[in-house]
Order: structure tokens, then C-alpha cells, then sequence
């Protein structure tokens, strides 16, 4: 530590435009990656919240909750076999909304539950939807952006109805729109008048483990039952985005090895002389190499401080106008995979400082 210290403070030009170069890698992984998981969230969060573990669906929905159709019979055939408390059923249904006395138009997304089961959201402010009423409906908060508030009647352009929003929720959207949720009352005022085979619903949220759900698909076979994982796939454009932003992330981090590589090879070849006339001393490979990598990382560590700092700094002043989520696992996870490339970055002059000749090195030093 003590030589890898000593080359920082004497070649301080070198190493700062390594450094700086490294910052700037590092803070585009992290926000990529803060905008890959805020554009997870704006998309499912709240199937990613959801309180169950699986979802039975129609088995030819392809996954996919809003093209999935389950009749009551279906709902009283899963709770029989999974238990009435185990089991609840969830309707799904994208639609635009306006605000009462506004034109402004809102595309959200219904969702039908029991409020007194696994699938009521946290009601952060208001109250919780009164099951003897079918016209309250809890919206999530970003709602609040469109100037929306508590008592507001929020008009369905699609059935005409009218709905009160008596509490606002937290992390509850699906397919980029606001979840609105409403109690069964209100789905069969939406769908259960004029619907010839009777109230239905998209799907039914079910709380079990692996062989549980196993044995429910055996015991319905023409269901299929789905984890929150294959749901989240099956959300439209879902797999296609993270598809995209995975990619673009996984690219930047083989651009950091090979930019790393080719410094930190550079600059060894550099120090080709330094490096023969220290073995000829009697410095062993091993320290050398040891050198080498301190460097490494020393430049990795400072570099993503920095670079943690701009990317929480940024998304700070952004504020709500981007969808961005950076958790503090998934920094140490970055982080952990931005230092194992940049010791990988490492191994060829790693290479390189093992197989230096002294006598050849001093050589061509004279």
C-alpha cells in the first residue's frame, strides 16, 4: 500500500484523469440503473407490492392480467381448494378518468379488491374505502401532480361513473397509470349491470407456498397459477423496457473493463523500467502485482463515493419529473460488480508485471 500511495501523490495528473474517467462510467451505471428500477416501479408497483404470492389466472391469458376473464364460479373453485382467506380475486381494468368540473382527462387503472383482505394498499392519507358504499375509490398519490385531492369525484369516461376519492395510497401503479381502488360494490356498478355470464374479475390473488400452488394448478387445471415474477412479465412493454435498460447497463460495464484495461495497461508499460529495477532489488512479483491492484481499487473506492453522491444529488433535484429508484441493496450490488470489472480491467497488466525480466527491463533502461 505503502508504493501503490507513494506513485498516486507523484503522478497526481495521471491518476485524477483515470479517476475522474471512472467517476463518470460509474455515475451513468448508477443512474441508468436508478432509472431502470424507477421505470420497474412506475410500471408494476403494485403488483410488486402486492401482499400475496402468486395470482391464478385464465390458463390462455399469456400471463397477461387484463386479458384474463375468471367467472365466480372459478373464484368459489380456488377458494374450495385454497381456503377463503388464502385466496381473493382481483379485477383489473385500464380506463381515463376526469375530475368533476375538469375536462382534463387521466388514464389510471381500476383495481377491484376486498378491503379486508391481503390485497387492501396502505392508506397513507384519508381513510379506507367503506365496504356499504360502492362509489369510494382510494387513488395513489401521484395523483396529487394533476392536482387531485381528498373528496374529489373522479367521472369514468367509460361507464359514466362517478366515484369519490376518500384516501390516497403509496406505490400503487400498473402499466405507467395510478391505481384506482375501488371495493366489489363498485367493479359490479362498472361491469356486473350489463354483463350476460355475471360479475368476473382478471384474477385471483392467492397466498401460498411452492407446493401449494403446485397441487392448486393440478386441482384446476384450466387456470394457470403464475408468480408475481411471470406477472410483472406479462405486464405490456414491461420485459421489452428492462430488456433494453439490462442491456444498456450490461454494455457499459464491459466498456468499463475494456477502458480500465487499457490504462491501467498503458501505464505499466510505462513503468516497465521502475518495475526491473525494484525486482532487481529483490521486490517480489507478488508485491508488485499487490501494488497494482491496491491502486486499482483505491481509484475504484473514491470513484463510486463520488459517484453515488452525483447520482442521489441529481435525482434529488430532478425530483418526481423522472421515474427513479435507487435502493441502498441494489448500490452495493452496482458497486460490488463495478469493482469486480475493474479488477478484471486489471488482469492483463497483471499479466504484464509477473513476466517482467529485471536484467531485460534494466537493459533497455541504459
Amino acid at each position: 500500500m505503502f508504493l501503490a500511495l507513494r506513485e498516486l501523490k507523484h503522478s497526481k495528473l495521471r491518476y485524477l484523469l483515470i479517476g475522474f474517467i471512472m467517476v463518470l462510467i460509474a455515475w451513468l451505471v448508477l443512474f441508468v440503473t436508478g432509472l431502470a428500477q424507477g421505470l420497474a416501479s412506475d410500471n408494476a408497483s403494485s403488483i410488486q407490492n402486492m401482499k400475496s404470492d402468486y395470482l391464478v389466472i385464465q390458463k390462455e391469458a399469456d400471463n397477461r392480467l387484463n386479458r384474463s376473464v375468471l367467472l365466480e364460479k372459478d373464484v368459489d373453485n380456488v377458494q374450495k381448494y385454497a381456503g377463503e382467506q388464502a385466496a381473493t380475486p382481483l379485477g383489473v381494468q385500464m380506463t381515463t378518468v376526469t375530475r368533476n368540473n375538469s375536462t382534463a382527462k387521466v388514464d389510471v387503472a381500476f383495481f377491484a379488491i376486498d378491503t379486508k383482505q391481503m390485497l387492501a394498499p396502505k392508506v397513507v392519507e384519508g381513510s379506507m374505502i367503506n365496504e356499504a358504499n360502492g362509489d369510494e375509490i382510494l387513488a395513489d398519490k401521484s395523483l396529487k401532480e394533476e392536482d387531485f385531492k381528498l373528496g374529489d369525484q373522479v367521472v369514468d369516461q367509460a361507464s359514466g361513473k362517478t366515484f369519490t376519492i376518500v384516501g390516497f395510497t403509496e406505490g400503487q401503479s400498473f402499466s405507467h397509470a395510478p391505481v384506482l381502488h375501488m371495493n366489489f360494490k363498485g367493479w359490479e356498478s362498472l361491469h356486473g349491470a350489463n354483463s350476460d355470464r355475471g360479475l368476473y374479475f382478471n384474477a385471483i390473488a392467492l397466498n401460498a407456498d411452492a407446493d401449494q400452488a403446485d397441487q392448486l394448478a393440478q386441482q384446476v387445471p384450466d387456470m394457470a397459477v403464475i408468480n408475481k415474477s411471470d406477472a410483472l412479465q406479462g405486464i405490456p412493454g414491461f420485459k421489452e423496457e428492462q430488456g433494453s435498460l439490462t442491456m444498456m447497463i450490461a454494455f457499459l460495464y464491459i466498456i468499463a473493463a475494456f477502458v480500465l484495461a487499457v490504462f491501467f495497461y498503458v501505464i505499466t508499460i510505462q513503468k516497465i523500467n521502475q518495475f526491473g529495477v525494484l525486482k532487481a532489488i529483490g521486490a517480489q512479483s507478488a508485491y508488485l502485482a499487490k501494488n497494482l491492484i491496491m491502486q486499482v481499487l483505491f481509484l475504484s473506492v473514491v470513484s463510486l463515493v463520488i459517484s453515488i453522491a452525483l447520482t442521489y444529488g441529481v435525482a434529488a433535484l430532478i425530483g418526481n419529473g423522472l421515474p427513479f429508484v435507487l435502493t441502498p441493496s441494489m448500490v452495493l450490488l452496482t458497486s460490488g460488480l463495478f469493482l469486480f470489472v475493474s479488477l478484471i480491467g486489471s488482469l492483463i497488466s497483471l499479466y504484464r508485471v509477473i513476466k517482467i525480466d529485471a536484467i531485460e527491463a534494466i537493459g533497455r533502461a541504459a
